[in-house]
């Protein structure tokens, strides 16, 4: 069933799964409750599901989804005193999910670790150094021996690579800033660098109440073209050159 569904707790997976705990064998019965949404063919989902189950498998797995059941609704208990107990920081929720990437969940997280009071932490360098969420300065004689990130707080930074994965996948200033760095250092070092971004982004918008600017793809285009036009300057002037920058008239 794992082969051809890719969440067996989900709603197609469950709904087969108590059918099997209540008795039914038949794969093609089977199939057809499966969600309409589900891509796998029928009759490859009907050949998968059938098996020999007896009367110990249903009862162990009559036994399995009643945990399954009581751990769902530990969770929504849990997740909705979580809501309450944000519910004074409704309207800064609100404004951070403007965050690219950033969901609730992620806020949840950010709250519950970080807190909303950013006095405690001299910089933002600081308060990514705490977090694991930066380079390690591993030095010794003045050589450089490893730059590997420290491990910080695993939670928050759980949090923070699953919002930059997330990120990755959009057409933002974020998302460019993560394909840049994956394509030069992985995409384990671009989710650390984005992470550590919306980090950053995160502690300036509690501090200053404001909303998130979205810079865009083009800033990084934009800044691609300044720098490269400093580079070609730098090297007329040193050939003693004096360059004066003067836009072609529009045709």
């Amino acid at each position: 069933m794992s082969g051809v569904l890719s969440d067996i707790v989900g709603v197609s997976g469950k709904a087969i799964l108590h059918a099997l705990a209540a008795g039914e064998t038949d794969g093609h019965r089977l199939a057809r409750l499966a969600h309409p949404s589900v891509r796998c063919p029928h009759d490859q989902l009907a050949d998968a599901l059938e098996s020999e189950i007896g009367e110990h498998h249903q009862f162990l797995l009559q036994e399995l989804l009643t945990l399954i059941e009581g751990l769902d609704h530990s969770i929504t208990h849990l997740e909705h005193k979580i809501e309450e107990r944000l519910q004074p920081f409704e309207k800064t929720l609100e404004r951070l999910e403007g965050i690219t990437g950033v969901s609730r969940l992620v806020l949840q997280v950010l709250f519950a670790e970080v807190g909303t009071d950013m006095s405690r932490f001299p910089d933002d360098a600081h308060l990514a150094s705490w977090a694991g969420m930066c380079p390690g300065q591993h030095e010794s004689a003045g050589k450089r021996l490893s730059g590997r990130t420290r491990k910080g707080n695993r939670w928050l930074r759980a949090a923070l690579i699953q919002a930059a994965h997330a990120a990755g996948r959009t057409q933002t200033y974020l998302g460019e800033q993560y394909r840049r760095i994956s394509k030069r250092r992985g995409k384990k070092r671009a989710a650390v660098a984005v992470g550590h971004s919306i980090l950053v982004i995160y502690s300036h918008m509690m501090l200053t109440g404001e909303h998130y600017q979205e810079k865009g793809v083009e800033f990084f285009r934009q800044r691609d073209k300044q720098q490269h036009e400093r580079r070609l300057i730098q090297r007329l002037e040193h050939m003693g050159y004096q360059v004066i920058l003067q836009p072609r008239p529009a045709a």
